[in-house]
């Protein structure tokens, strides 16, 4: 993440899925962790197929507020 590229709740109400790397930033983990709790099922996601992956805002909000 680069210093231009803050962290920012608003982001995710502004969109119904956000990226696995993104999801990772805002929980503070890495992506290989936030990949694997995507393949759990511990991290919400909607299967594009193959490994394609993306996280549903709205859950990430509720794991984020506690």
């Amino acid at each position: 993440m680069s210093m231009n590229d803050v962290l920012d709740l608003d982001e995710l109400r502004r969109q119904p899925t956000t990226s696995v790397t993104r999801a990772a930033e805002f929980l503070g983990v890495s992506r290989a962790t936030a990949y694997t709790m995507a393949r759990e099922g511990t991290l919400p996601t909607v299967d594009l197929g193959g490994r394609r992956y993306r996280v549903k805002s709205a859950a990430l909000l509720r794991m984020l507020e506690g």
